[in-house]
């Protein structure tokens, strides 16, 4: 059978590509893998489920929650909540694993299944193929009578834990900042203005009423010009831009200019060095992080590494060097010191500390960094595999970086979310990367 899992879970069209008897043997065969090392005659296995609020989380959660059950496993659902606040508290309560039902920034008719192991960490490649196997493998029947599973409907301290844990992890308070902030009418909605004004923060919350159907509609970190111009009008110091389910930060300063992951990464880098607490001297970003943020990195003696796509290659290559930041280009910052996985607030959280601790502006700070110029272009296409394949593409792709040369770099590759291919081109000027980067989108497309 073809894989399930993407870079980020299994994702699809809910009820549709993602239905609910599927997600209901993905949370059996997940509770058979991820329980296996569990000892039921000393404590029946514990799962904790949450989701953000697109109305197909509902049936998915109850279906997941279902499936578990079914495998003698305890659910206890934690509502609306971030997904690292979900994987926080999969730690916190104990769990042998977690479920986050989310599709993060996709369109609200999608959605997704995201899981953690003991510990609150994602899983590699090697569980999650297991759990494609065991769907193969399972049987209808299961624990029986006192065997079965509980499922608990309600975590009424679930909140409260997760803002407590972000708030040990604020270097210092935030009194001054004005921060306006895009909750992308999702899982954040709560959490994220809740803990900025614990910190010391002056919130001005947008986007933050979710109705089930309004998720990333026009807003969060996929149409951040909403945020530019709600910075301006309430004259913020900055503004943050969440996802649907929260992993992500991007920021905007003062001037309405947008901050992406990779200056991001380079501004808490360099903090993080001073403070000494850039473990090994090292950052860890993505093969998609821009060129200008390794010229940054050695400018200030900073090694950085890169790896795949995919926030969990980042966490993979930090647990295994033990480094102390990592992240993407897209607004994931792992900081593994306070979070198992990306954590948009904690992002924002730090990002305001470096402003308030150094009393520099956003746009200042963000100078430690030279953006170099990068166009990428998402190609819709039937066959991912057909692309990789072809000589077409091959042959362009040679093209282009013979052209570059050492001023630039090519890099095509699939989503593992959605059905595109993603061209990406930096150059040393914008209209030559916008040039190439087109003529390689119409090759792709061609094909």
């Amino acid at each position: 059978m073809p894989r399930l899992f993407g870079t980020d879970g299994v994702r699809g069209l809910a009820n549709r590509t993602l239905t609910a008897p599927l997600a209901m043997r993905l949370g059996a065969a997940a509770a058979t893998v991820l329980t296996r090392d569990s000892n039921p005659a000393k404590r029946r296995p514990l799962a904790v489920v949450g989701r953000d609020p697109r109305v197909s989380g509902e049936m998915l959660a109850a279906a997941l929650s279902a499936g578990l059950a079914s495998k003698g496993v305890d659910v206890l659902r934690v509502g609306v909540l971030p997904t690292p606040g979900v994987a926080f508290l999969t730690d916190d309560y104990g769990a042998e694993l977690g479920v986050m039902i989310s599709a993060s920034h996709n369109p609200m008719p999608d959605n997704g299944i995201k899981f953690f192991a003991a510990g609150g960490t994602k899983l590699d490649d090697a569980v999650e193929k297991e759990i494609e196997r065991e769907l193969d493998l399972l049987e209808d029947t299961g624990p029986t009578g006192a065997g079965v599973g509980r499922i608990i409907e309600e975590a009424p301290d679930a909140l409260d834990r997760y803002l407590f844990h972000l708030s040990r992890a604020v270097p210092r308070k935030l009194d001054g900042i004005r921060v306006v902030v895009d909750c992308a009418n999702g899982a954040a909605s709560d959490a994220a203005p809740l803990a900025y004004a614990a910190a010391g923060a002056d919130v001005v919350a947008i986007h933050n009423s979710p109705d089930s159907y309004n998720i990333n509609d026009s807003c969060g970190s996929t149409h951040i010009d909403v945020l530019q111009k709600a910075v301006l009008e309430h004259g913020a110091d900055l503004g943050l831009a969440h996802d649907g389910d929260a992993d992500r930060c991007l920021a905007v300063d003062s001037s309405g200019n947008v901050i992406d992951g990779d200056q991001i990464m380079a501004i808490l880098a360099v903090a993080m060095k001073e403070d000494g607490l850039l473990h090994h001297n090292t950052l860890v970003a993505t093969v998609m992080s821009n060129l200008g943020l390794r010229l940054a990195m050695r400018e200030h003696g900073i090694e950085m590494r890169t790896t795949r796509v995919g926030d969990r290659y980042v966490l993979a290559d930090l647990a295994a060097g033990g480094y102390s930041l990592g992240g993407e280009q897209s607004g994931h910052v792992v900081i593994p010191d306070f979070a198992t996985t990306g954590d948009g607030t904690l992002t924002g959280l730090n990002l305001m500390a470096r402003m308030a601790g150094t009393g520099k502006t956003l746009a200042e700070l963000a100078a430690v960094m030279t953006v170099l110029p990068q166009t990428l272009i998402n190609v819709p296409v039937a066959d991912k595999a057909a692309i990789a394949d072809s000589p077409e593409v091959t042959a362009a792709v040679a093209e282009a970086e013979a052209e570059l040369g050492e001023t630039g770099r090519v890099l095509l590759r699939p989503s593992g979310t959605e059905e595109l291919f993603r061209v990406m081109v930096e150059a040393a000027d914008a209209e030559t990367a916008r040039r190439i980067a087109g003529h390689l989108a119409a090759v792709v497309a061609a094909v």
